[in-house]
């Protein structure tokens, strides 16, 4: 069963920078469009950024500037590098992947185009 795991969370000071990590699992899943969304307590999980299969990317307002989604095919990985964080970015970060069958167009990055989650990564910055 195709899966993603998410790493490289962790505790960091106001401004600072984090990479996260999401590899998926797969020989096709590499390249579907991928999804990092936050969830922080007794709030909804919400999209942060996505990318599609032709690289082209969005990301939410509130992060745009600072974070960066970028993916590595033949490590079948997609990064999110997280730059200037800020004590409201304290979160857990999940990347999602689509289930087949995939849009001809562009995925929505809105949580119920993703069905197979991982278990999250914390990220909590300091103030």
């Amino acid at each position: 069963q195709a899966q993603v795991e998410e790493s490289g969370g962790g505790l960091v000071q106001f401004g600072g920078s984090l990479r996260l990590s999401c590899v998926t699992s797969g020989n096709t899943m590499r390249y579907y469009p991928i999804g990092w969304f936050r969830q922080a307590p007794g709030k909804e999980r919400e999209a942060v950024s996505c990318i599609q299969r032709d690289g082209s990317t969005y990301s939410a307002d509130s992060v745009k500037g600072r974070f960066t989604i970028s993916r590595d095919n033949d490590k079948s990985t997609v990064y999110l590098q997280m730059n200037d964080l800020k004590p409201e970015d304290t979160a857990i970060y999940f990347c999602g992947a689509p289930k087949p069958p995939l849009p001809l167009g562009a995925m929505p990055c809105r949580r119920e185009s993703f069905k197979t989650w991982g278990r999250g990564t914390q990220v909590t910055v300091s103030s």
